[in-house]
């Protein structure tokens, strides 16, 4: 749960879905993980733009601003760069302690563009120097050297991407959907010895998320739902009291055992505001059965589409064909 304002795309409660590996320090659980987000997205049919970074390269940039210590300072300051732009983040900058010099540092590390090769020139030229800046450089090199299996996804070098949380390590990942106004959908990177903060040190780790809410707001917005995509409930049984309700309960599980996704309603309520819960959630078939019908044993089934019913034997209804 988050505490700060919601805003579009940042939701006071919001889900989303893991993909980890812990125990290996190898950069291949990363190239596997920018290809679980290039397959996952390209199935979605989500173009994207899966941009990386390492936070070994903004440690070398701490370095080369006069100290490791002021590695938080910076990233904080950098990870606000969307929001309040450059001029804002070199005054928050000068706020934190740098001088002039080391803000013109970052200025020029924040005005890297171009492609990937020539984004690796130029942070070479910067950077190059520092040990810890070179195996961030050949880490990512590392990375994007891999080819994506899924044509609607790129992987870009960001340096300004910095993910202001402090555990991560190494290579960080960041998605954002192209030709959509929507922050990140996605996001993470290596967290080397996090289990230290829980008394387990030494277990590297890296691992990325989907923002599930966001991801579905970005298929809205897209049109990206098929008409046929609803998966609800097929058939509705009508509650009409206790007795019938146990009844109908039993027939609902012989359905769902048929692979039929089947419901009973909540409770003993007026007919008017049953057939309304089933219009309203789409549910093509109503399954009524009164004391009458448990007298007889049979039941009252109606396609709510063609308004058709019939009455059926209750042994017949796993039979009937729910289309």
């Amino acid at each position: 749960m988050r505490a700060d304002r919601p805003a579009k795309g940042r939701y006071r409660e919001f889900y989303q879905c893991d993909a980890d590996v812990v125990g290996s320090n190898s950069l291949l659980n990363e190239i596997e993980l920018a290809n679980i987000y290039a397959t996952v997205f390209d199935k979605l049919g989500i173009a994207v733009d899966i941009k990386i970074n390492s936070r070994k390269i903004l440690t070398a940039l701490a370095e080369v601003c006069g100290g490791a210590d002021k590695m938080m300072d910076i990233t904080i300051a950098i990870d606000k760069l969307d929001k309040i732009g450059l001029e804002k983040v070199k005054e928050e900058l000068s706020q934190r302690g740098l001088n002039d010099e080391q803000i013109a540092v970052i200025d020029k590390y924040l005005g890297i563009i171009g492609s990937n090769e020539e984004k690796l020139a130029d942070i070479k030229s910067l950077l190059g120097d520092s040990e810890t800046g070179k195996k961030g450089i050949e880490e990512i090199e590392y990375v994007i050297s891999s080819p994506l299996p899924a044509h609607y996804s790129i992987i870009t070098i960001d340096f300004t991407l910095a993910r202001g949380l402090n555990y991560y390590t190494g290579i960080i990942f960041e998605i954002k959907a192209i030709g959509v106004q929507m922050g990140s959908i996605g996001g993470g990177g290596r967290y080397d010895d996090l289990t230290g903060l829980f008394g387990v040190p030494n277990i590297p780790g890296v691992g990325i998320s989907f923002g599930v809410d966001r991801i579905y707001d970005v298929m809205e917005e897209l049109q990206l739902f098929p008409a046929d995509v609803h998966v609800g409930t097929q058939v509705l049984f009508f509650n009409l009291g206790e007795i019938e309700s146990k009844k109908a309960f039993e027939l609902a599980q012989q359905l769902r055992s048929q692979g039929i996704r089947t419901e009973l309603y909540h409770e003993n309520s007026k007919f008017d505001k049953q057939f309304k819960y089933a219009e309203k959630k789409n549910i093509p078939y109503i399954i009524i059965m009164g004391s009458k019908e448990l007298e007889e044993k049979t039941c009252v089934v109606k396609n709510l589409g063609s308004g058709e019913q019939q009455t059926l034997p209750v042994g017949d209804l796993v039979n009937f064909v729910f289309i």
